[in-house]
């Protein structure tokens, strides 16, 4: 198809609409439950007291702020895209934020604000706190925020589905959310939130998180859910499609994590026998040191979290579940891999993902056959 045509086509299959809203206005809409900003996403978007501080001085200011984007659904809700922080925020302030998905009335909880460089004089001011009235905001204050204007942009619920997930998957990669995995649980909360609850589920297992000993930061990164995933979408691909992985491994993670949650009939049991079996034989067999640098002159693991060694060993003791070796033999055999020419060749600095993962996972597979 012509370059033209397929831009004309596309763009048939996009509807959009915008104008300006007052902040009242999105007050309204979600006091009166006809817009969803996704609680669930709170975890993944971490904004400070300092940058919620620094949100509020712009509106009071009058500097200009970024458009909200939404899909409207069937039932006519909005759906927000991406703005999440920007309303939680003004919804925080003015005590209305709802926590969860609870329904039920909840007394008004503000927070204070922080000193910023045009307005130290907000230091500790709050809406309308009627226990604080001398650090709340004036009624002119308020109306002042009130009236305020954002802009929001609406994908129609005639557009195609898929382009809620492209758009919520372009606007928030490199922005608030911190990294890929975490723009991809959001996507997985929209499209499949029974897959998203069962990684959750399985990077919560205590034998898992034996074996990773991750740290504080990776774990807020959320790259254990990353793991999870590489585990699920890796383990039992066929051999001929390892061998075409190619591009980034990133981008791969994520097309196949959307197709996987689109599916209808996903067997979730096939993959979490498989998981189980996995980290339960190397939780008991090695704990912290399953996945760290083997050193054979001392015969002792060091270091941290090695993810072509995961690649190695989760992957192909999770390709042999349903005949796996013993428990007693995993120690040797993933020492052994440390000597591997195939190994020391391709996870060395430099190479990355996708040349790696076509000659790592068959040779896990080999290491941990019973054969």
């Amino acid at each position: 198809m012509p370059l033209q045509e397929e831009i004309d086509k596309t763009r048939q299959e996009i509807r959009t609409d915008s104008y300006s809203m007052s902040i009242g206005e999105w007050i309204s809409l979600y006091e009166n439950n006809e817009i969803d900003i996704h609680p669930d996403f709170q975890r993944f978007f971490r904004w400070s007291d300092y940058q919620k501080s620094t949100f509020i001085e712009s509106i009071l200011l009058g500097i200009p702020i970024p458009p909200i984007f939404v899909i409207q659904r069937d039932d006519g809700i909005w759906d927000v895209i991406d703005g999440l922080q920007r309303l939680s925020t003004i919804y925080e302030f003015v005590g209305v934020l709802k926590s969860g998905n609870q329904e039920q009335e909840q007394e008004p909880s503000f927070f204070a604000l922080q000193e910023t460089t045009y307005l130290p004089s907000l230091k500790g001011k709050k809406w309308d706190d009627f226990e604080d009235k001398e650090n709340s905001f004036s009624q002119a204050q308020r109306l002042l925020i009130k009236r305020a204007k954002i802009s929001v942009n609406i994908v129609e619920k005639e557009s195609d589905e898929v382009i809620k997930y492209e758009l919520f998957q372009r606007l928030n990669t490199g922005g608030a959310i911190a990294t890929p995995q975490q723009v991809r649980n959001c996507i997985l909360l929209m499209l499949n939130k029974n897959l998203y609850n069962l990684m959750r589920s399985l990077a919560d297992r205590e034998s898992f998180k034996s074996c990773i000993a991750l740290s504080d930061r990776l774990y807020e990164e959320q790259y254990d859910m990353e793991l999870v995933l590489r585990f699920i979408l890796l383990f039992d691909r066929d051999d001929a499609s390892l061998q075409k992985l190619g591009g980034d491994v990133s981008e791969f993670l994520t097309a196949r994590m959307r197709a996987m949650a689109l599916k209808k009939d996903l067997d979730s049991s096939h993959v979490e026998r498989a998981f189980d079996l996995t980290f339960n034989m190397l939780s008991g067999a090695m704990g912290d040191d399953s996945f760290k640098r083997y050193k054979s002159d001392n015969d002792k693991f060091l270091g941290g979290f090695l993810l072509s060694a995961y690649e190695v060993v989760a992957l192909g003791i999770g390709y042999n579940y349903q005949n796996p070796i013993s428990t007693d033999e995993i120690p040797n055999r993933i020492k052994c891999i440390w000597s591997d020419p195939i190994y020391k060749q391709w996870s060395g600095a430099g190479v990355n993902a996708a040349r790696r993962l076509p000659y790592l996972i068959p040779l896990g597979r080999k290491v941990f056959s019973p054969l």
